[in-house]
């Protein structure tokens, strides 16, 4: 979630200053756009990993500190959980055998990882929503240490001004209240980010938008949540709850949450930034030094650190991210819709289909949002939240379309041959898109599994949900070490 914060504690003076600073730092970045200064010849991708500690009861440890601290390793850091780490994959090109190289660089460091959390008498569990969390799990003292975390909670509790209310009616019901926003440690994610050019940066986000509720209706993996089931991916409805900083009263006059599918098409990554600034006021208004428009005059590369601090606190599941690597700036599309696991094998699968869709869908001559109204989008991410790998969705043509047959027809043919743009070998390619419609023909996701599993744990062996939930966890952790997806594994 970025850098730690020295200073926790903000007056008005310093919001007025820091949103003054982030326009500038907007004109900046317009400035910039059109002097043509951006890397965007090769498409990089990189992805984050949010990842579980476990204790032997497959509970949560609390114990991040202590693993990160034994680990050393700099591409792990902490989450906002105590329970919480993230593993940061450093960045590469897919072309060749760049997802095969992915999945041994995981495995390697969840290896590694795995061996020093054995030392501490805990384990990785890569997973949407843990099953076994209970109401007490997500509280202030679970909070990782961290200034920018406790910066977080503060400033967000004080602009709701009330406890934060959670009601999710899935299958079954869950209303819970929080007066911090510890519960959204419960939400364990993965990031898959795409590097674009400036110019093709709208038809690239446009394009990720339009497939979001394809993408987490096919990766759903987190139906328990508080012994309760609720959606096939609860973290989504959970998420977007569990920090909404308004009060009441800016909900009813139509004021838009931080945790935002968004409400248009773009046409410029400005659009985004200039939304930020427009809709959202700032939490951390931490000021640096750069003074952009003397960097920018001198030759040099702005950080812009104000708008880069400022849009990492608006949650959009699809986020813009400027960025800085050896002198030169990019821009990319953060992909933030999905689940973490269940396996290394399905979380890359997930991300060739959507590197490879979006690329196919951003380049077609017709765009799949000239014909597919935004709030369609919008509600196809809803249900394919709710409803997982069962979901039916809007898409040009096709009004109530079962998304495995969207999927199948024509959503994964288009996969392959944006994977082939990129010059991914075939090997890889067909390896996992092979995974994404096995995925769909046996309408077997992380969610489907926790739930037939949990189901028959209730009703065939007579256990109480609590029981059945800490079966098929240790279970559901055995199967992730073995790497074979999810949908080939058996239903006890």
């Amino acid at each position: 979630m970025g850098k730690d914060l020295v200073g926790a504690v903000f007056s008005a003076q310093d919001r007025v200053r820091f949103r003054n600073k982030v326009r500038r730092c907007l004109g900046v970045l317009e400035r910039m756009l059109d002097d043509g200064r951006f890397d965007g010849d090769e498409p990089m991708t990189g992805l984050e990993i949010e990842i579980n500690l476990v204790d032997a009861d497959a509970e949560p440890a609390m114990r991040n500190a202590e693993v990160l601290a034994e680990l050393g390793d700099d591409r792990f850091q902490s989450e906002l959980g105590k329970f919480n780490i993230e593993l940061n994959v450093p960045p590469r090109l897919i072309a060749g055998a760049g997802l095969g190289d992915y999945e041994e660089d995981i495995l390697d460091a969840l290896r590694g990882a795995a061996e020093c959390t054995r030392k501490t008498e805990t384990r990785l569990a890569l997973v949407g929503m843990l099953p076994t969390l209970v109401p007490g799990h997500l509280v202030l003292d679970n909070l990782s240490i961290n200034d920018r975390f406790q910066a977080l909670n503060t400033e967000i509790v004080g602009a709701r001004g009330d406890d934060f209310h959670v009601d999710i009616q899935g299958a079954e019901r869950l209303r819970i209240s929080s007066d911090s926003i510890a519960p959204e440690a419960a939400c364990t994610s993965v990031q898959f980010h795409l590097q674009v050019a400036p110019a093709d940066f709208a038809r690239y986000w446009n394009a990720s938008q339009a497939v979001a509720g394809v993408q987490v209706a096919l990766g759903a993996n987190s139906p328990f949540l508080h012994r309760r089931r609720l959606w096939a991916e609860t973290r989504i409805a959970f998420f977007e709850q569990a920090t909404d900083a308004r009060p009441d009263e800016f909900k009813a006059q139509g004021v838009r949450p931080r945790v935002w599918f968004g409400d248009a098409w773009i046409t410029s990554v400005l659009d985004l930034y200039a939304e930020n600034v427009r809709f959202f006021p700032p939490l951390l208004p931490e000021i640096s030094g750069e003074d952009p428009e003397a960097v920018v005059a001198s030759g040099g590369v702005p950080q812009l650190p104000e708008l880069r601090l400022h849009n990492g606190t608006v949650y959009r599941w699809n986020r813009p991210v400027y960025d800085v690597m050896n002198g030169r700036p990019h821009l990319r599309v953060e992909n933030r819709v999905l689940p973490s696991g269940p396996t290394v094998v399905d979380l890359l699968a997930n991300a060739a289909f959507y590197f490879g869709l979006v690329r196919e869908l951003a380049e077609d001559d017709r765009p799949v949002w000239a014909d597919l109204p935004f709030s369609a989008a919008a509600a196809n991410f809803q249900r394919g939240a709710r409803d997982g790998i069962d979901a039916c969705v809007r898409w040009p043509g096709s009004e109530n379309v079962p998304v495995v047959d969207l999927v199948l027809g024509t959503l994964l043919p288009k996969a392959y041959a944006g994977l082939d743009r990129y010059g991914v070998h075939p090997v890889h390619r067909d390896r996992l898109l092979g995974i994404i419609g096995e995925r769909c023909r046996t309408r077997r996701n992380g969610a489907s599994w926790q739930t037939q599993t949990v189901r028959r744990a209730e009703r065939e062996h007579g256990l109480d949900r609590d029981a059945a939930l800490r079966e098929m966890t240790q279970r559901y952790l055995e199967l992730q070490r073995a790497n074979e997806p999810v949908h080939t594994w058996p239903v006890h």
